[in-house]
């Protein structure tokens, strides 16, 4: 039979603060099969006591069968695991808003046809998108505009459109997903979208740079690139689209 294994934990667990780490590392430990023993640092003199005993500048501490792993980070690394890297570039909240937002609009077109099939859904989508991506951007509008100047040309010139940018891309998403004012919205879906386009397609194709896409907000790891530049088709395609609808019908 496998021999038990043990481990000790010491964590923070004070009246006003129970450290999330230390948590997180006690459910590790007993998800790979340890035993803990859990020792709780409940003042701040018995946390800064063992810092200073063991030489460490941070708890949670993780021994393993009386050696020192460290925080829960490291006892992730010695357990085989990934540990993510807040500065690395990744795609994931991109795609998320993407997934979401074609999940809703799915949902919407279920509810209002009785099939998640129709070509209304495929507009929702795009008009949700545009919603939930603007939203984003204004969580943190002055990051956002910063960033947005590294690459897009007309904020190069006229530094106040970093501003105005994701209120022209909410308002025009909006009447898209209402379908009203189509003569509003796509030409203003249109105009941005395009602008957006050349930017992207400049910075990262012709002039090769590598840079943080300010698509999700100014505080996100997402490289300029595919999916910076299908953001922008999406909102030419979409504007294209209401504007021969518009006219089929007018």
């Amino acid at each position: 039979m496998t021999a038990p294994k043990n481990a000790v934990l010491y964590r923070m667990v004070m009246p006003d603060h129970v450290c999330p780490w230390g948590l997180k590392a006690r459910h590790l430990l007993r998800s790979k099969g340890f035993t803990v023993e859990d020792h709780w640092l409940e003042t701040r003199a018995a946390n800064d006591a063992f810092k200073a005993e063991h030489g460490v500048k941070t708890t949670p501490q993780v021994f393993i069968e009386g050696v020192r792993i460290g925080g829960y980070e490291d006892l992730r690394r010695h357990l085989g695991l990934k540990v993510r890297d807040p500065k690395a570039t990744t795609y994931t909240p991109v795609l998320v808003v993407f997934a979401v937002t074609a999940l809703m609009a799915l949902a919407v077109s279920q509810a209002a046809y009785g099939t998640v099939l129709t070509g209304r859904a495929v507009e929702w989508f795009i008009g949700l998108t545009m919603m939930a991506l603007a939203m984003l951007k204004l969580q943190n509008l002055d990051g956002f505009a910063t960033m947005f100047l590294n690459y897009d040309l007309l904020a190069k010139r006229w530094v106040p459109y970093g501003k105005v940018y994701p209120f022209a891309e909410l308002g025009a998403g909006a009447l898209m997903v209402a379908g009203v004012w189509t003569w509003l919205s796509a030409p203003v879906a249109l105009f941005i979208g395009g602008v957006g386009a050349v930017s992207v397609f400049k910075a990262v194709y012709l002039d090769k740079r590598e840079l943080k896409c300010a698509c999700v907000g100014g505080d996100s790891n997402v490289p300029l690139g595919f999916l910076s530049l299908t953001e922008n088709l999406m909102m030419i395609v979409m504007a294209g689209w209401m504007l021969l609808m518009a006219a089929a019908h007018g």
